[in-house]
């Protein structure tokens, strides 16, 4: 879905679901139908989607022309158009819990660049760019001297990777790295100190807003000191973290939220963090909370709970009432079921900070 900002920018919106991976073809094509059916319900010409290939059949994919052909024409058969790869999971979808690489581990660059590769052939042709999404480099346990090493040479070869990838294909892909807690990329300043090392050109940040509001800065602070430093924040999803202004009062809630390997990072303004929801809620670190579990844009939860709402719609005045936008791509993430009314939200969001409906983005391209 296209929206297009008072410079005249046009920028993509893509919707992405929580669901497993397509581990083949026939899966992929299942997927792309649940998308289809969202296109009915908002009734638009064209749904932005973000799909998610597990390493397995990125690899097929990537060595096999004809079937990324065959994948655009059931893409474009749906009235669906894609600018996004997902590469931030990395298991095969099968309910098997593999140790994931980070960015010390050459596996890593391979299957971000077959989804470079592969998203070359799915771009629609008047899109500028496109992006892979990737984790924020690694867990920060763990990510000594030694995994330091190995990751910039690994992410050196990355940026020749993609600079080839354009030089073959004509199309350019950014790969956009995903802070989260515990990672080596987490907070702005963590940012900028690893991206004094990387490629600037080819290499930038997804932004989770639900994350951002868990480091507890100020969205125009985390983001001007981005800026300030020339990292470009490549896409953006745009939710809503949980937050607890009084944890003990609210542990009843919040159990609600707790799932079994799936763990939920708590984060208050002391900077005091835990891995978990569950271990929080044992060891009741002090409030108020905010809680890395996402939370639909187009609800709120159950009081005493509230959701970190402001946050997001302050990063996005911040990235889009200047006068040029601060990213590319945004992003929503839910439920199949639910994802119509999150995308009718948030459209009407964007419309308000000035960005036009689909149709007029589409003429004005």
């Amino acid at each position: 879905m296209r929206l297009r900002h008072r410079s005249g920018r046009v920028l993509h919106l893509s919707h992405g679901t929580h669901e497993r991976p397509a581990r083949d073809f026939p899966a992929v094509v299942e997927h792309l139908d649940a998308y289809a059916a969202v296109r009915d319900r908002l009734a638009v010409e064209t749904l932005g989607v973000s799909l998610w290939l597990p390493p397995t059949l990125a690899a097929a994919l990537a060595i096999d022309g004809r079937s990324r052909t065959r994948l655009r024409a059931e893409i474009e058969a749906r009235g669906l158009e894609i600018v996004t790869l997902s590469g931030v999971p990395f298991a095969e979808g099968g309910g098997e819990d593999p140790e994931v690489p980070d960015w010390s581990d050459p596996a890593r660059l391979e299957y971000t660049l077959d989804l470079a590769r592969i998203l070359t052939d799915l771009l629609p042709e008047d899109a500028v760019r496109g992006t892979v999404t990737t984790i924020g480099l690694g867990p920060r346990a763990g990510w000594d001297a030694a995994r330091q090493k190995a990751g910039a040479r690994i992410l050196g070869k990355l940026s020749g990777g993609l600079a080839e990838v354009a030089w073959h294909t004509g199309r350019a892909v950014r790969v956009a790295f995903q802070p989260e807690p515990g990672f080596v990329l987490d907070g702005a300043e963590s940012i900028v100190e690893a991206f004094g090392r990387l490629d600037r050109e080819r290499l930038g940040i997804s932004l989770d807003l639900a994350h951002l509001a868990c480091t507890w800065q100020s969205p125009a602070t985390a983001l001007d000191r981005l800026a300030e430093a020339g990292i470009a924040v490549i896409r953006v999803r745009v939710a809503a973290a949980i937050e607890a202004t009084d944890p003990v009062a609210a542990a009843e809630s919040l159990r609600g939220y707790v799932q079994p390997g799936h763990p939920h990072p708590v984060s208050n303004p002391a900077g005091d963090s835990v891995a978990d929801l569950a271990e929080a809620l044992a060891d009741f670190p002090p409030g108020p909370w905010r809680v890395h579990c996402h939370v639909p844009l187009h609800t709120t939860p159950e009081p005493p709970l509230t959701a970190t709402t402001e946050v997001w719609q302050a990063a996005l005045r911040h990235l889009l009432t200047d006068a040029y936008p601060g990213t590319d791509h945004l992003a929503v993430e839910s439920s199949t079921g639910g994802a119509g009314a999150d995308l009718a939200y948030l459209i009407s969001a964007l419309g308000e900070l000035g960005l036009s409906p689909p149709a007029q983005a589409y003429a004005a391209h």
